[in-house]
C-alpha cells in the first residue's frame, strides 16, 4: 500500500505535472534543473503542510515566490493531489493562495474516497487543519502524511550528525540525516540480531576493512552512544570519524534499507553520492528488495544505478513547454528494440530515453 498517484500544480519549476502515476519502486533520472528535486521536495512541503509546520516552512525557504512556479506574477495558486493506493482510494487535495505578507493560505483542503468527498478546510486558514479531524477516514491520511520524509545523508563533514554521539534513547526510528544512527543501531544490536547482522554484511561488502560494529553506551557518559567500529586484525576501536564519506553514507542507506519495520514511503535524494560502482550495485539491490514491503522514490544522476533497474521503474524529468518540468514513464515494451544491443544507462547516455541537457 502507497501513493497510487499524486498531482502538482504551480511548485516551483513544476506547472502542472499531470496525474503521475506511482508504482512501488520510482527511480527518477533527469538533467541538472530539470525538476527532479522539486518533485521530491514536494513530499517534505506536504510533511510540513500535515504537521502544521508550513508557515515557518515557508518563511525559512523565500517565501511564497519560491515554492510558486515563476513566482506570484506567473501563478495565483498552489495546489496538490494524493491518491493512496487502498480500498478506499483515499484522496487528499489542497489549495493554497499567496497573501500580501508573501506567505500561502489555505483556500481549501479535501478528503475524498470512492464513499464520498469530504472538506477538511473551509474558511481561509494559515495551517491545515487535517491534523485536528477526528473522522476514520483522517486516521489514514494522518499516518501517511506524517511519515512522508526525505532521506539524505550527503552531510559527513567533521561537524556532521552523523559522526557525533546520539542520546541512548533516541531510537524509536532513523531520523532523515542519519543523526541518530547510533542509537538506532544499537537498538537493532540488542533487539534484532538478524537485521542488525544483514547490515554488518552489507558494510563489510563494500569495505572488506570493516569488521563489525562496537556499540555500547559511552563509558563516561552512559546516556550517550558513538558509532564506534572495529578494523579487520586490529583491536584498536575506531569512531566515524575514521570511516571514508561512501562508507559512513553506506552505512545509512544499509540501515534504512534493512531495517525491520521501514516507513510506508522511503523518499532517497540521490543516494548513490560518493559510493563505489560496487556499492552501487549493492545499494540497488536493498531498493528492490524493500520495494516489495514499501514504496520506493529515488532520483539519481547515476547511469551504473540506471542499469540496475528495469524501464518500468524509471520516470523521466525534464523541462518543456515553456520551461516546465513534465514526467514520463519509461515503458519496458517500448525500449525492447534498443535493449537487445544497449544497457538502459548507455540509452540515456545517448539521449533516447530523454532526461538529458540539449
Amino acid at each position: 500500500m502507497g501513493i497510487e498517484s499524486i498531482h502538482i500544480r504551480n511548485f516551483k519549476s513544476i506547472k502542472d505535472s499531470g496525474i503521475v502515476a506511482l508504482k512501488a519502486l520510482n527511480v527518477l533520472i533527469g538533467a541538472n534543473g530539470a525538476g527532479k528535486s522539486n518533485f521530491i521536495s514536494f513530499f517534505k512541503f506536504l510533511n510540513k503542510l500535515y504537521i502544521q509546520d508550513l508557515q515557518t516552512y515557508i518563511i525559512q525557504n523565500g517565501r511564497a515566490d519560491s515554492f510558486l512556479f515563476f513566482g506570484r506574477k506567473y501563478s495565483s495558486f498552489l495546489s496538490g493531489t494524493v491518491t493512496f493506493d487502498n480500498e478506499y482510494k483515499n484522496e487528499y487535495s489542497f489549495t493554497l493562495l499567496p497573501d500580501q505578507s508573501g506567505s500561502l493560505i489555505f483556500q481549501s483542503e479535501w478528503s475524498n474516497t470512492t464513499q464520498g468527498k469530504l472538506q477538511i478546510t473551509n474558511t481561509t486558514r494559515l495551517e491545515s487543519e487535517l491534523k485536528n479531524h477526528t473522522w476514520y477516514r483522517s486516521n489514514f491520511l494522518r499516518n501517511n502524511l506524517n511519515t512522508l520524509k526525505i532521506f539524505h545523508f550527503h552531510d559527513t563533514g567533521f561537524n556532521s550528525r552523523l559522526k557525533q554521539p546520539s542520546n541512548l534513547r533516541d531510537y524509536a526510528y532513523l531520523q532523515e540525516d542519519g543523526g541518530n544512527i547510533a542509537a538506532f543501531l544499537y537498538m537493532l544490536q540488542e533487539t534484532n540480531s538478524q537485521s542488525f547482522k544483514m547490515i554488518e554484511r552489507v558494510v563489510q561488502s563494500i569495505a572488506p576493512f570493516f569488521d563489525g560494529f562496537f556499540l555500547s553506551p559511552d563509558e563516561i557518559n552512559p546516556d550517550q552512544i558513538f558509532l564506534r567500529w572495529k578494523e579487520k586484525g586490529f583491536d584498536q576501536i575506531f569512531t566515524a570519524h575514521n570511516l571514508s564519506d561512501g562508507t559512513l553514507r553506506m552505512i545509512c542507506l544499509s540501515t534504512l534499507l534493512l531495517q525491520p519495520e521501514p516507513p510506508s514511503t522511503i523518499i532517497i535524494d540521490e543516494p548513490e553520492l560518493g559510493l563505489h560502482p560496487f556499492a552501487i550495485s549493492k545499494l540497488a539491490a536493498m531498493l528492490q528488495s524493500v520495494s516489495e514491503s514499501c514504496q520506493v522514490i529515488i532520483s539519481t544522476q547515476s547511469v551504473s544505478l540506471v542499469n540496475e533497474f528495469s524501464p518500468d521503474d524509471i520516470l523521466v524529468v525534464q523541462r518543456e513547454n515553456n520551461h516546465e518540468t513534465v514526467f514520463k514513464r519509461l515503458s519496458a515494451e517500448t525500449l525492447s528494440f534498443w535493449l537487445n544491443d544497449y544497457s538502459l544507462g548507455e540509452l540515456w547516455e545517448k539521449n533516447i530515453l530523454g532526461g538529458r541537457p540539449k
